[in-house]
């Protein structure tokens, strides 16, 4: 049964001597869980009571006390934030309330903090990094779970089949969350601090500020992706960059490239959780929200996997189309290619060749220089002048016949050819 914040008043005056709570409010938290509540005393101070609804949440709430007192002054110093600080306890039974001093701020809706301003954004991311950023020793020697890629990988796996079980989680989820399991590329991360139930209801805000952390029931060392999942839950692109750039530049180990996708699986994972979690506790309303929520989940990711296949098919077509068309055009520019002009050069005729006239013979002695006189020449040496002329004149007649007849002109059939500039057609240019 649900207790009233004027009830957890009341454990809360048992637990801190001198407490007089002067007004109650309900506080957001796990209501699963826990019954918190906010409460006010006559001196103006504020503090928040936490008491657990089973044996396990109130595990959890003794591991938070051994968390916070862990914290030692040096490593809260170095925190951007406060974390609580624990007034008192009261035992009841086999539960353990907690009264914490409360911190200032104020918790925001998911809406109110994705709708916030760019600076809200970075001082979430600068938050994450200082958490993720933790030594590792601070969980460690609180003796805190602590988980390798693969160790957590398998837990998840785990946790999958536990909530097969159920018969209530629809199969495309089912389908969809082992196929990401099993993609051991996806989880080689490096693990690190994690605050592990980190939302909106454990985060105070004031003047776009975090001013503290609550709820370290869940330290430990493993995926950081974990502290993201409630981020990518709200569906704001523009927010979840804001803060995941501002994370990426304070951190000091860079991180891995699918920590958002691990956070999105982590996210829809966390229905099943919380499926399995109301079913142990036997809440018939919780479980049917459970059942409701990821039945609407399966529905979304088959419609978007419809509409990718719509896209892809449009997008397929279109480039067919387009594929086609670009074929056809350069057909068709194919077909209207010219073959390359031919430049044919002439080489003239020589024409037939003009005997020379027989040159007498020599004697022995140097042969006369043209241009001398016939008389220099010997007497017995001195040419028959009668043949001379006869052979001169059948020399000249030879002449005039050859340059009058047609064979003296150009003849291009049967002149040699001098081509150039011939470009080979390919075969498929070839009409």
């Amino acid at each position: 049964m649900r207790r009233t914040p004027l009830e957890l008043a009341a454990v809360a005056t048992a637990a801190v001597p001198g407490l007089a709570p002067t007004a109650t409010a309900y506080s957001p938290d796990d209501d699963a869980d826990f019954d918190s509540a906010l409460l006010l005393d006559a001196e103006g101070k504020r503090w928040r009571v936490r008491s657990p609804r089973h044996p396990e949440a109130s595990t959890r709430l003794e591991t938070e006390f051994m968390v916070l007192r862990a914290f030692a002054p040096a490593i809260r110093a170095e925190l951007p934030f406060h974390v609580p600080t624990i007034a008192g306890t009261v035992r009841q039974g086999a539960l353990t309330t907690f009264v914490y001093a409360h911190l200032q701020g104020s918790t925001l809706s998911i809406d109110e903090l994705s709708a916030g301003s760019p600076a809200l954004a970075r001082d979430i991311g600068n938050a994450l990094a200082a958490i993720h950023d933790l030594p590792l020793a601070l969980v460690n020697n609180a003796d805190l779970p602590s988980y390798s890629a693969n160790e957590f990988r398998q837990r998840k796996l785990n946790e999958l089949d536990q909530a097969a079980t159920t018969g209530k989680i629809p199969a495309t989820l089912l389908r969809r969350w082992e196929h990401a399991l099993e993609d051991v590329a996806l989880w080689r991360f490096n693990p690190s601090v994690v605050h592990g139930d980190l939302h909106e209801d454990n985060l105070m805000v004031q003047d776009d500020t975090v001013t503290a952390l609550t709820g370290w029931t869940d330290l430990r060392i493993g995926d950081p992706a974990d502290d993201f999942a409630w981020l990518v839950a709200s569906n704001e692109a523009s927010f979840v960059e804001a803060v995941l750039g501002r994370y990426t530049e304070a951190r000091r180990d860079t991180p891995d490239a699918h920590l958002l996708r691990r956070a999105a699986l982590l996210a829809e994972f966390a229905l099943a959780q919380y499926l399995v979690k109301a079913t142990a506790v036997g809440h018939d309303d919780m479980t049917s929200e459970a059942v409701s929520m990821l039945q609407s989940l399966a529905d979304d990711i088959e419609e978007q996997a419809r509409h990718d296949e719509a896209v892809l098919a449009a997008e397929q077509a279109a480039a067919a189309e387009a594929e086609g068309a670009a074929l056809q055009e350069a057909a068709n520019h194919s077909n209207n290619v010219r073959q390359p002009a031919v430049t044919v050069v002439a080489i003239p005729d020589a024409g037939t060749s003009v005997p020379a006239p027989s040159l007498p013979p020599t004697s022995s002695k140097e042969a006369p220089r043209a241009g001398l006189p016939d008389a220099e020449a010997p007497d017995n040496e001195t040419p028959d002048k009668g043949a001379a002329s006869d052979a001169d004149a059948e020399t000249v007649s030879n002449k005039v016949a050859d340059e009058s007849s047609p064979r003296s002109q150009d003849d291009a059939s049967t002149a040699a050819l001098n081509v150039v500039n011939v470009t080979p057609l390919h075969a498929g240019e070839r009409s």
